[in-house]
């Protein structure tokens, strides 16, 4: 319930971009600063876009943490552009990010607080993804994750350092924040509070003009919102398959080959016997020795051995090596000396005295080449399919590398090259709801929305069987969709503009009606264009919450209202307005011994750590001082866009 009004005031973006201050460790990947010292695109790599008492944020930080914020937007959106992720300033919260990470970590230096070298390597080995096949941190493991994200260790120590100095500074502000008793009582009371009221919705359409706007307030209207069409990169994809039905070398064993295998794997196919054992495994000869007498006088081995306090252990079917490799040479030969159902004579290992019984003997006879001819041919038909294939493969990147279009690839192999739709990152047919690139494509459609134009790559989609050539056979960028091809479109949103002012202008004639003791159903009958009836509300915020999070915010404005007021509010995407009318506020109860007061308790606790800790970061920035370089901010901006 606490969390109702922030959850109402997102950000377009629809995913947090602030800073991780208290969820430090997580693999915190996000805005990592890549060390560079070159020049991006014409932006120097030491210009300044911001100085934070003494600390510089330079150019090529920004354009880095830009990109790798962009890349975790997409983890959820994987159609968002660097263009849109501009248009509804992400670059801008990334900067604001950075300064307030590089105002804490300044502040937290001048004041003498440190995060040495053992503290930060006792935070990297706590990170899971650092671990090998042990479970133990793995220096390699660690380097490949940091190169894969292209990050220098320098670089990853440094983000370490200045989040735990942001830790050293915020918790002690955050932790153990409390709400007074009182105050948790007034809160929680809120949830048992009721609300009567009514919203009236005007929507646009009814207020929409029914003609079409003439070129030049078309062109008006495009330009001032042109954020508003642009379209996701969308790339077509030439691709052609291959696999063993496409190998021009012969693959079919000759006799000599399946001879020679024969040969080689003689021992696979020699008569063997295999045996199933029970085995007992005492600390001396004479404990064994007694045991096999008592057996052999008629008693059985699992008496036996529960009687002297051991267990049988059932094992099988083994050859006499493998029986060997657990035990020992001189067990094994005497367990393979025993005939079915007999005790073998006592032979020790390292473990001890073995009493061994042969329950069961499997002979398998010899197999002549003529037997086993078929399943060495199938053998050596999948060896050499498996080692064509690849060689071809090498070949066909060897040839990628110097130049061969996919085209001529094709040709060689005698297969036929496909051509996709234009195709979304996520896999998605533009412009066709529904359809989705080829199954195929799947393993390879990432890194083809990251390949150069033109330059074909070999992938290898099942190991040892499929192979892809593809490449982007046409790239068009994300960028607002020129107005000639969108026409339709731009005069629907036109039209749902002017609809919505002319609802705005309706929801203020609403408003003063009610004002001057008009009910708002009455209000609203007065317009003289048609309109919906007015939705009558009888809510607790105790029935709101128990949405969590899934109602209109004609709701939430209901229940931030005083009584007896009304209030418009405009609906999303230019759908219209919102009026909203308050009539009754019934104030709720809650005794302290009721599990809700200590909920609210603890929420309110977090939420008022959370506010100290806002209030101190904008502190820092105040008392270090903040200067902004709009210009490099700008160019940084232009570079993101390709527009240098």
């Amino acid at each position: 319930m606490l969390q109702f009004f922030r959850r109402f005031f997102q950000s377009k973006l629809g995913i947090p971009l602030t800073l991780a201050f208290l969820a430090l460790i997580a693999f915190a990947f996000a805005s990592s600063d890549v060390a560079n010292t070159g020049t991006f695109g014409g932006v120097a790599g030491g210009d300044r876009v911001a100085v934070v008492g003494g600390q510089k944020i330079d150019s090529a930080d920004l354009v880095a943490s830009a990109r790798d914020a962009l890349d975790q937007v997409r983890q959820q959106n994987p159609n968002m552009s660097m263009e849109a992720f501009i248009a509804q300033g992400g670059l801008d919260d990334v900067l604001d990010q950075m300064i307030d990470r590089a105002a804490i970590a300044e502040y937290a230096r001048r004041h003498g607080l440190r995060a040495g070298e053992n503290l930060v390597n006792s935070e990297i080995i706590t990170i899971p993804q650092f671990r090998g096949p042990n479970g133990e941190f793995d220096t390699t493991t660690f380097r490949q994750a940091l190169g894969a994200r292209g990050i220098s260790e320098a670089t990853f120590r440094n983000d370490i350092s200045q989040g735990l100095l942001a830790q050293q500074l915020l918790m002690p502000v955050v932790f153990g924040a409390q709400a007074p008793d009182k105050l948790a009582t007034r809160y929680a009371a809120l949830l048992q509070e009721r609300r009567r009221g009514s919203i009236a919705m005007l929507p646009s359409s009814a207020f929409a003009p029914e003609g079409t706007p003439d070129d030049a307030a078309l062109k008006a209207f495009y330009d001032e919102n042109r954020d508003d069409f642009i379209r996701p990169e969308r790339r077509v994809i030439r691709y052609a398959v291959f696999g063993p039905e496409d190998l021009d070398a012969r693959i079919e064993p000759t006799d000599e080959e399946i001879a020679a295998r024969y040969e080689e794997d003689g021992a696979r196919y020699a008569a063997s016997e295999t045996r199933r054992l029970s085995q007992l495994i005492v600390p001396t000869r004479e404990a064994a020795n007694a045991i096999r007498a008592r057996v052999t006088g008629g008693g059985s081995l699992e008496a036996a051995a529960r009687e002297a306090g051991f267990d049988v252990a059932a094992l099988g079917p083994l050859s006499q090596a493998e029986y060997a490799a657990q035990a020992s040479a001189d067990v094994a030969r005497a367990a393979f000396a025993a005939g079915r159902g007999e005790l073998a004579a006592p032979a020790r290992s390292a473990l001890g005295w073995h009493v061994v019984r042969v329950d069961a003997v499997e002979r398998t006879p010899a197999r002549s080449l003529a037997q086993v001819r078929g399943e060495i041919a199938d053998t050596l038909r999948t060896e050499k399919r498996q080692r064509a294939l690849a060689d071809l493969a090498a070949s066909i990147e060897e040839q990628l590398t110097d130049g061969v279009s996919l085209g001529d690839i094709a040709g060689q192999l005698g297969v036929d090259v496909e051509t996709t739709r234009p195709l979304l990152a996520s896999g998605d047919v533009y412009g066709a709801p529904g359809q989705t690139a080829p199954e195929v494509l799947g393993p390879a459609l990432e890194t083809a929305f990251q390949m150069i134009e033109g330059e074909p790559q070999l992938a290898e989609i099942e190991r040892g069987e499929t192979y892809l050539v593809f490449e982007a056979g046409q790239i068009v960028e994300s960028a607002a969709a020129p107005l000639a091809e969108i026409r339709d479109d731009v005069i629907a949103a036109w039209r749902r503009d002017r609809g919505a002012a002319a609802a705005r202008a309706a929801a203020d004639r609403v408003l003063e009606r009610v004002k001057e003791g008009t009910s708002l159903a009455a209000a609203v009958q007065a317009e003289e264009t048609a309109l919906p009836g007015v939705e009558p509300v009888n809510l607790t915020r105790q029935q709101l919450a128990a949405l969590q999070g899934q109602f209109p915010a004609p709701l939430a404005l209901l229940f931030s209202m005083a009584q007896g007021t009304t209030k418009k509010l405009e609906a999303p995407d230019d759908n219209g307005w919102y009026v909203v009318d308050l009539d009754e506020i019934e104030a709720g109860e809650v005794d302290r011994e009721d599990p809700v007061f200590a909920q609210v308790r603890r929420e309110l606790g977090s939420a008022i750590g959370s506010e100290y800790a806002d209030q101190l970061r904008l502190a820092l920035r105040q008392e270090l001082g903040v200067e902004r370089n709009e210009t490099a901010i700008e160019a940084v901006r232009k570079q993101l866009l390709g527009q240098n």
